[in-house]
């Protein structure tokens, strides 16, 4: 099949020849027809050489997403069920599948699509034009992928509701692509039962990338007094709660969050030992130390606080703010985890923000452990957006 060609202008497309899916609008120098958004498009250098074939979308900043760097290659059922089938075989040797991220983006090739395994429930959420268009076939090929391991899938739920698929000029949209079910799945991960709200829940319902940062903090919880800041659903203090912690508190300004997070801990019979609160905590830290609170543990697991370059310099004042507060509320030799969820946070600059707030409440920090997100979401080494979750495990000591 003859495809529409994309011409990248001289000097450019210099994330796709580095290794990444992305071409931007102000990188093409002619395209060769009309094309219509969606459609596969051959993408070639600005001398004609082949690049490969991607999906366009004149409505997107990001113009041309692409699927494979084979320029003969026909993007078929075939070539769907090869991504698929690698998807799947690489979650069986890296992580636990009773419930994981099955497709990541562009990290597994398929630009745009996310699915998320919750038991025996999919949750889709699908981001760009061109891959909306694969979504039923995908979806029926990962099924039939997991028949074949002897997984069935009792339903498929999609969460495609979120705001950038406005900018793909898209509608934003969710529910049933399978019969309808309940949509509060049980799922069990490190030992700790949750229910999952995957209809209305955050995202696809629940942030299976912490689920190895989270078994983590186990080790460090057992008679420990436990503080769990931004909690969701409950996720670290229900950790701390199974792993024999004295006591844990979590906090969120969500009181739906917090209700939920509450009946996960009766679920696991840790009501008596873990509890929730809704509470703003930038006003909750500072409040805790004038009262001369301590704990054994604290873990800041906060939203992204900037989701764009333009907002990075107030978010490194937030996240700064925060591990300030919560350095000085821990005992000394008391344990630290920290995480960003922020892409535009790096590495570099959030270890930076660390530092300084350790600086100006004068602790010393002993770095345990250096994490990222869980191996089912992997990071494509020149697909930076992949690379998004950063986490620290500190020993805070004060100076002597």
């Amino acid at each position: 099949m003859t495809l529409p060609k994309v011409l990248l202008k001289k000097g450019e497309g210099r994330m796709l020849k580095n290794g990444g899916l992305w071409i931007f609008d102000n990188e093409i120098a002619d395209i060769s027809e009309h094309i219509e958004n969606g459609a596969l498009v051959n993408v070639e250098d600005f001398d004609g050489y082949p690049m490969g074939i991607g999906f366009y979308n004149a409505q997107s900043k990001i113009i041309v997403r692409m699927m494979t760097r084979n320029k003969d290659q026909e993007i078929d059922e075939n070539f769907l069920r090869m991504r698929v089938e690698n998807a799947w075989a690489y979650r069986k040797k890296t992580v636990d599948t009773s419930s994981c991220r099955l497709i990541f983006g562009e990290a597994d090739f398929l630009p745009g699509l996310v699915v998320d395994k919750f038991a025996d429930i999919l949750v889709v959420q699908s981001l760009a034009l061109g891959i909306d268009r694969m979504k039923e076939a995908i979806l029926n090929l990962l099924k039939e992928t997991l028949e074949n391991d002897g997984i069935s899938i009792r339903g498929i739920y999609e969460r495609s509701d979120a705001k950038v698929r406005l900018q793909e000029g898209m509608d934003r949209i969710k529910g049933f692509l399978s019969e309808p079910f309940d949509t509060k799945v049980e799922i069990v991960e490190n030992g700790v039962r949750y229910i999952v709200d995957v209809a209305d829940g955050q995202k696809t319902g629940f942030f299976l990338d912490q689920k190895y940062n989270r078994l983590a903090i186990q080790k460090l919880c057992k008679d420990a007094d436990v503080l769990d800041c931004f909690t969701h659903t409950g996720s670290f203090a229900l950790n701390a709660g199974i792993a024999d912690a004295k006591s844990a508190l979590g906090v969120d300004a969500s009181q739906l969050a917090v209700d939920q997070a509450s009946a996960n801990a009766k679920l696991n019979g840790l009501a008596d030992t873990v509890r929730f609160q809704c509470e703003d905590v930038f006003e909750l830290l500072p409040r805790l130390e004038a009262a001369g609170k301590k704990f054994d543990v604290i873990i800041l697991d906060p939203p992204a606080f900037t989701k764009s370059r333009h907002s990075v310099k107030n978010a490194v004042k937030g996240y700064r703010e925060i591990n300030l507060r919560a350095m000085k509320l821990l005992k000394d030799g008391g344990f630290l985890a920290t995480c960003s969820c922020s892409h535009f946070m790096t590495h570099e600059l959030f270890t930076q923000t660390i530092g300084q707030a350790a600086k100006n409440v004068r602790r010393r920090l002993r770095q345990v452990e250096y994490r990222t997100q869980s191996p089912d979401h992997p990071i494509l080494w020149a697909a930076d957006e992949s690379y998004y979750l950063k986490f620290y495990i500190f020993q805070v000591c004060q100076e002597p």
